[in-house]
């Protein structure tokens, strides 16, 4: 069923391409984006996505699909809609869909799979910060330079006020260290990212993994996107327990990818410091879901038929940032901060996070 304003968003697809469109379906919840797949004349479908947030969400992606360096292929932009035209990459499966399914076989090949794909899309945009710049002053409305993309890290300079909320006494020094990991998202070693790449965030086709939603692409650290393959899946709502051999396997695997482009991280003493980094920052983000949880426990996805709750989330990330930091001494007031979450937990009777669905 098509809904009010797709007839206006077809009209501009079909300007842009140079070709009219046709018959819209909506795809997935609209949210601050809808995306619909039409037909074209000669046969086939292409994908059209509109932007509510303009100045950030579409110039990323607009520029990030530009790369092309992993995404659909970008067919067509307009900038006043503002809107894209994707190749249609089909219905095949997403990482998520594996790893909720029930062939173990098939979900470890996925998740080696993604690794591969973040390496390759790693090489594929290193050294190209200039050219993306250059896209998103293309790509920005009104002829002005678009607002800087968001920080992958955005809101991590909240976490001391979080946990005061929760009434837990914020550790001495926390703030220094927040600020200082805040900073990591452009530390020495970026690598282009789509900027949000939970195993709902692609496809699995015929020539291999797809990215899909650019919406926050840039060239964050390596550390940050090596830790959504420890831990896994930092800032998903898809987040289960991941048998630590395997997720070390995805790690290497993504890890492998790199080398090409940064030689000197096959060291093993710089690479786990900077993967504790990494994990580090996205556990601080993650204890800005302190004061809900003590509110109550919610799952992450409400509309999610499998997703964790808050509490459980909260305890199997802070119960690893424990274990990561204090044998090397790093960080030890965000340490101390996931050391006091956990002694309040114990209140929740919180269950252990389960094994992926493929893996139990």
């Amino acid at each position: 069923m098509t809904r009010p304003g797709d007839g206006a968003a077809v009209r501009a697809a079909s300007a842009a391409l140079g070709e009219p469109l046709s018959d819209p379906v909506p795809l997935g919840d609209p949210g601050d984006c809808a995306v619909l797949r039409c037909r074209r004349p000669g046969g086939g479908t292409v994908i059209v996505k509109t932007y509510a947030d303009a100045r950030n969400s579409f110039t990323a992606e607009a520029s990030g699909l530009a790369l092309a360096v992993g995404g659909p292929d970008l067919l067509a932009v307009d900038t006043g809609y503002p809107l894209v035209v994707m190749a249609d990459l089909g219905a095949g499966p997403s990482l998520t869909d594996l790893l909720l399914g029930a062939d173990p076989q098939a979900a470890r090949d996925g998740l080696l799979g993604w690794a591969r794909g973040l390496g390759a899309m790693a090489r594929a945009g290193h050294g190209r910060q200039g050219e993306l710049e250059r896209l998103r002053r293309e790509y920005g409305r009104d002829g002005d330079p678009p607002a800087k993309v968001s920080s992958t890290l955005r809101g991590i300079g909240r976490v001391p006020a979080a946990l005061g909320e929760a009434g837990i006494e914020v550790p001495d020094g926390l703030a220094g260290e927040i600020d200082e990991l805040g900073r990591l998202a452009d530390d020495g070693y970026p690598a282009f990212s789509p900027g949000d790449t939970c195993p709902d965030n692609n496809m699995l086709t015929p020539g291999g993994l797809r990215f899909l939603d650019f919406e926050a692409s840039g060239h964050p650290s390596v550390f940050l996107t090596a830790a959504y393959c420890r831990m896994p899946f930092s800032s998903c709502w898809c987040v289960f327990r991941l048998d630590p051999a395997l997720a070390a396997l995805v790690e290497e695997t993504y890890r492998a990818g790199l080398l090409e482009v940064y030689p000197d991280l096959a060291d093993d003493g710089a690479w786990r410091a900077g993967v504790r980094r990494g994990i580090a920052a996205w556990t601080a983000l993650t204890l800005l879901l302190v004061p809900d949880a003590v509110a109550g426990d919610v799952p992450l996805n409400r509309r999610a038929a499998a997703s964790p709750t808050i509490r459980r989330l909260l305890v199997h990330r802070c119960g690893m940032l424990r274990d990561e930091l204090l044998p090397a001494g790093e960080y030890p007031a965000l340490a101390e901060a996931a050391r006091r979450v956990l002694e309040l937990s114990a209140e929740w009777g919180a269950a252990p996070l389960s094994p992926y669905p493929a893996f139990a």
